[in-house]
């Protein structure tokens, strides 16, 4: 059924082939945005801010007028890293295990690796933590950022550098962009990838006083088409943080052009979502985690000069899976695998070339079920609804009754779309590899593992949770495991707790396999993050700073089960929050 559907309906499954050859590999930066929508940019028509560098490349490259990805921020990663629809990669939400991408996908990194380039990422990875999900086993030769969807802070904040816990240096994108710099210093000499995933304007609402000034007490004159919606105090908080990542663009441009390297090296620029608040959004309806419009229509620029025209204007729809079959044609490498690729190389819009482009039909999935289908013309809503997006983008008119032909096409369209990306989705929960990758530890973190009786998460976005309210010795922590490699693994529970709970003997279980401590010293730390908010946070959880402890070595066997952490004993009010669980192998 879905071949005749592809054969029926010109969507492309392999990577088109076009005759256009460059000179030499160029140098790739991806810049991608975190809750950013289309209307964030000075360059779309908001006159709240001022964006000038990252309009720059609107005006000195190609800018996409209907350029899609999905409606949360994994999918779209998984998206533009193997060209291929998120659920078919394994990704199915955000937290709790849903975020990973199947191991045997073949990603944007990879294959540039595999062709000699360097590559880095820098900032938000959000498809997957444990070993053989972490950036570095995913064609990544250095990462800088953090591997889950969000933080509760984004000043000093805690990081991963190449699997090593390090502390972070003043505002994240600011810190990110530090090293993202390095790394293009660094590799000056050969071609790179240095792919920046900003995780602003995503909440918590925080950004420097420098860039939050600005719009302290302002009420914005462009407003949400419903202005009753918006909470105008995350409305300012997003305009400061997009300025803050406009002035942190002008910063890699710069540096481009200081190194000489601005006629070699594709700017990239887009977001992974829409708006997370309602605001300013060009009458579009909807917002993120929603499949309209404003959900998951967002900005695109590409700047290339000398191959790619300045002010470049692309009303033909493109989305997040066109961008690893365009990067293989520019850099003249290849995907690997054979997995079939949705996406398709723009490099005919991109040229301006006369080359055939067959109309196509482009989805968007909210937890696979809710679909809503776009083509040049029209929008097919989760809801089976028909609009006219070049006669009314705002989706308020149904035009079921005067285009039925049309409606039952796409309707057609979404049910063989929907049978072909939902196989494999519904087999349940995947346990989290253990001793299954390059690395020789495994990160169990809280958001993954699962609470039982009166034990509590921080908060009920899972994302950077940790587990409280731990009072009685029948509650568990559970996670669900599959150890690739039998052998001695020392446990390690990262922890707080006040003085009364020192005495608390905490116990980890596999199968037949225990191990337990003690806990001999108090650690109450404080809660932190709420300083930095200029709007109220919502679901995000605050921080602590974490202990380790060291239960001790537990032999694991090879296989599936599930790992209980228990408390044995607790002779005060409760025993200790728990952030994450460290599984370290032991060398033979």
């Amino acid at each position: 059924m879905w071949d005749s559907f592809v054969r029926g309906f010109g969507v492309v499954l392999l990577v088109c082939v076009a005759t256009v050859t460059w000179a030499a590999p160029p140098n790739i930066v991806m810049i991608l945005t975190d809750d950013q929508g289309w209307g964030d940019l000075s360059v779309h028509g908001n006159t709240n801010l001022a964006t000038p560098r990252i309009d720059s490349l609107a005006k000195d490259g190609a800018m996409f007028s209907r350029f899609y990805v999905q409606p949360v921020c994994a999918p779209t990663r998984a998206e533009m890293l193997t060209g291929r629809y998120h659920p078919r990669t394994g990704v199915r939400g955000v937290s709790r295990g849903e975020e990973r991408m199947n191991t045997d996908e073949s990603t944007l990194a990879e294959m540039l690796n595999a062709a000699g380039y360097a590559t880095g990422m820098f900032g938000k990875w959000h498809n997957g933590t444990q070993d053989q999900y972490h950036p570095n086993a995913r064609g990544f030769d250095e990462f800088y950022g953090f591997t889950h969807g969000h933080w509760g802070t984004y000043f000093d904040t805690p990081m991963d550098h190449n699997g090593e816990e390090v502390r972070g240096k003043g505002f994240i994108i600011d810190d990110l962009t530090n090293h993202g710099l390095d790394f293009i210093e660094d590799n000056k000499g050969q071609p790179f990838f240095c792919y920046l995933a900003y995780n602003t304007p995503h909440s918590p609402f925080q950004v420097p006083d420098k860039f939050y000034a600005k719009f302290d007490g302002v009420d914005p004159k462009m407003k949400h088409r419903d202005p009753e919606k918006e909470e105008i105090d995350k409305t300012r908080a997003a305009l400061a943080m997009v300025e803050n990542i406009d002035w942190n663009v002008g910063r890699v441009l710069e540096k481009l052009a200081e190194l000489d390297l601005e006629e070699d090296t594709i700017v990239i620029y887009f977001s992974d979502n829409g708006p997370n608040s309602w605001r300013w959004n060009n009458d579009m309806r909807g917002k993120k985690g929603t499949v309209d419009e404003g959900g998951v229509r967002v900005p695109c620029f590409i700047k290339w000069p000398g191959k790619i025209a300045g002010q470049t204007q692309i009303e033909t729809i493109a989305g997040a899976i066109d961008f690893l079959p365009t990067l293989a044609e520019m850099t003249g490498t290849k995907p690997l695998g054979t997995k079939p690729i949705d996406g398709r190389s723009l490099v005919p819009l991109l040229q301006g070339t006369d080359a055939q482009w067959d109309e196509r039909y482009i989805f968007s999935f909210q937890n696979t079920g809710t679909i809503s289908a776009r083509d040049q013309n029209f929008i097919l809503d989760q809801g089976k609804r028909l609009y006219d997006l070049k006669a009314d983008p705002g989706q308020r008119k149904n035009v079921n009754m005067e285009h039925p032909e049309i409606a039952e096409k796409m309707t057609a369209a979404v049910k063989a779309i929907h049978e072909s990306v939902a196989i494999g989705v519904a087999d349940g929960p995947r346990p989290f590899s253990v001793g299954r990758g390059p690395t020789s530890f495994t990160d169990l973190p809280a958001r993954d593992g699962i609470e039982s009786g009166e034990i509590q998460r921080s908060n009920r976005a899972p994302n950077c949770s940790f587990f409280t309210h731990w009072t009685r010795t029948e509650d568990v922590i559970t996670w669900n495991v599959d150890v690739g490699k039998a052998g001695l693994y020392e446990a390690v529970v990262y922890y707080t707790c006040p003085e009364d709970a020192v005495g608390s003997k905490i116990a980890l279980t596999l199968g037949d396999a225990q191990v337990a401590a003690t806990v001999d010293e108090a650690h109450d730390s404080p809660l932190y993050g709420e300083e930095h908010d200029r709007a109220d946070r919502g679901t995000e959880s605050f921080m602590k700073d974490f202990r380790p402890m060291t239960l001790g070595r537990i032999q694991l066997a090879e296989g599936k089960g599930t790992l209980r952490l228990s408390a044995l004993e607790i002779p005060g009010s409760q025993a200790i929050d728990v952030y994450r669980i460290v599984l370290h192998q032991i060398a033979e």
